[in-house]
């Protein structure tokens, strides 16, 4: 087994009569005890360490710190990675995690005071349309060209990462590097699913196969199939539930539907990576980028048919489907629960919770072979789905560096960035959080060797589906303040205080209030928001694409794909 470089391994090598500062001395050591797997060899793994070394000199003995949220990806790169960096490099780092929530509201806070809170934030490429608006982050596109270009790497291989669309503002310009991405995805129990006493019975009681659900409407029908079912027949006892989810009223119900839920019911406009001119938040944007509405009245879509159906659904599907404390429940307290092994389906799951579903505390979802019980695949979508949209979310957790920030911690700390983002490190450290941002990463040897135990999570990083989930677009011009708004209203409808069509319209005039004070206050200048006239809903409702008139039957046709078939279509 690996060892661990820890703090403790760099202190050592500090004192074992090693130079305090910089020196590939310690590189090698990290190498040896670190690296069994890479994209490059180990002369090409020297070499780019080297030129850390060599880059770092200006640097030495400088004290830096970066944050990023709580999870096994970051786990890796603050306990593993910066010590490591720190004793090759001379740079102490220090790499805090806390909550996404709090990382934003540090961001939030460094924006509005000019204050160097931390030297680089990893922030989700969901705050795209923030900072190309205010321009308060280095656009690292001008960074590495100019003034960051002594400290930028020739062997960063930019055209290895797979999600710099994600970061790149409608200038054409980079303003954020991923470190870590993940998709949100369909989650199912393929034992379940195959099992042929559950197979013969749901095609006599529904009329078409089990399979992977590619509508609501199939999705729906297994939940009810499965919830309270009797699977004692395969040896799994206890109470089972055809859905998961999770409901309290809590930052976190935030993302569970910012994070691409109306898209997926169909809600927005066609356009990938995100709909255009309406996105996935409701927002409508004019020909030059500029937020013009979010309530149907001004031309979005956040209170509109689709959206409404899309909370009623997931309020009715928590309600019947879900285990009753699910309720009650904030996303990292419901994402173990699948692990449990009474859960046979979740259509909104996030594939970083991989490697909690192969690690201790899964063995209920594990043969003795530790193959998985499970497997993933696209989420289905909703009624008012149209072939062209987007399908899902992805997320980015991206290096970002403020403008705020000095010269020089700037330059310490974008050379910690690329260290844990190089190909030295990259596959090492998605083996340890599954989270890829590398082409060259998913290919490697080790990733098809271990596959199998991976329920298609490498086989959805290879194919060419992986490109239609993507993470918020620009129509959202602020991100801090309009991403909180959206669990205070959503959590009026999981509680059931207000209906969907009430909770959604809140919803809407508390953007357009967001919108307006950044309109009057011209922050952003011409890319800021202007808000259309109000109108009559019919006006917007008559026009093609979003927002839509609601259907007359939002029951759509039940349809399922096996997913074998579906893991082959994607390596075709």
């Amino acid at each position: 087994m690996k060892k661990t470089l820890t703090s403790a391994t760099a202190l050592a090598l500090a004192f074992a009569g090693l130079p305090a500062f910089a020196d590939m001395d310690a590189a090698r050591a990290f190498l040896d005890e670190n690296i069994e797997r890479s994209t490059l060899t180990r002369e090409e793994q020297e070499a780019e360490m080297q030129w850390f070394v060599d880059a770092s000199e200006p640097f030495q003995g400088m004290d830096i710190t970066v944050v990023s949220e709580t999870i096994t990806t970051h786990e890796y790169e603050a306990n593993v990675l910066a010590p490591a960096f720190t004793a090759i490099t001379g740079i102490n780092v220090t790499h805090d995690l806390i909550g996404e929530g709090d990382v934003v509201e540090k961001l939030q806070t460094q924006m509005q005071s000019g204050e160097n809170i931390y030297d680089a934030y990893v922030n989700d490429s969901d705050l795209i349309g923030t900072h190309w608006r205010y321009q308060q982050v280095r656009n690292l596109t001008d960074w590495m060209a100019g003034e960051g270009a002594d400290v930028t790497s020739p062997t960063i291989n930019l055209e290895d990462f797979i999600g710099l669309d994600f970061t790149t503002g409608p200038d054409g310009k980079l303003y954020q590097m991923p470190t870590q991405q993940f998709a949100n995805l369909y989650w199912f129990r393929y034992d379940m699913f195959t099992d042929e006493k559950n197979m013969a019975d749901f095609e006599a009681e529904y009329g078409y196969p089990l399979g992977v659900p590619v509508t609501w409407s199939a999705y729906e029908d297994i939940a009810a199939f499965f919830t309270g079912r009797d699977l004692s027949h395969m040896g799994i006892e206890g109470e089972i539930y055809g859905h998961m989810d999770y409901g309290k009223k809590d930052p976190s119900l935030g993302w569970r539907f910012t994070d691409a839920w109306m898209s997926m019911a169909g809600m927005g406009s066609v356009g990938e990576p995100n709909g255009l001119p309406v996105d996935e938040w409701g927002i409508r944007v004019n020909e030059n980028s500029q937020p013009v509405g979010s309530c149907v009245a001004r031309g979005g879509a956040t209170n509109s048919p689709a959206a409404v159906y899309a909370i009623e659904k997931y309020v009715d599907w928590l309600q019947n489907y879900a285990p009753p404390a699910a309720a009650g429940m904030t996303f990292s307290e419901a994402g173990p629960i699948p692990a449990q092994g009474n859960v046979a389906q979740q259509m909104f799951w996030y594939t970083a919770f991989t490697a909690d579903m192969v690690g201790d505390g899964a063995a209920a979802v594990l043969n003795e072979d530790g193959s998985p019980r499970w497997r993933m695949a696209p989420s289905p979508h909703g009624v008012y789905w149209e072939d062209g949209m987007k399908v899902g979310y992805q997320d980015a957790g991206s290096w970002t560096l403020m403008q705020s920030t000095p010269v020089d911690r700037a330059k310490a700390a974008w050379l910690y960035a690329q260290f844990v983002t190089s190909q030295t490190v990259d596959v090492e450290k998605s083996h340890a959080g599954l989270t890829f941002i590398r082409e060259s990463t998913i290919n490697h040897d080790s990733f098809t060797e271990r596959a199998p135990q991976l329920g298609g999570l490498v086989e959805f990083y290879r194919s060419p589906a992986r490109v239609r989930w993507s993470p918020t677009g620009t129509n959202v011009p602020d991100y801090p303040r309009l991403a909180q708004l959206w669990w205070q209203n959503i959590g009026d409808a999981s509680s059931g205080a207000k209906s969907a069509q009430e909770a959604l319209d809140s919803l809407c005039e508390q953007q357009e209030q967001v919108l307006a004070r950044l309109e009057r206050a011209g922050v952003q200048g011409d890319l800021g928001p202007v808000l259309n006239e109000e109108r009559e809903a019919e006006y917007w409702l008559s026009q093609d694409g979003s927002p839509k008139a609601k259907l007359e039957n939002e029951d759509e046709e039940p349809q399922t794909v096996g997913y074998d078939e579906l893991i082959q279509s994607w390596q075709q």
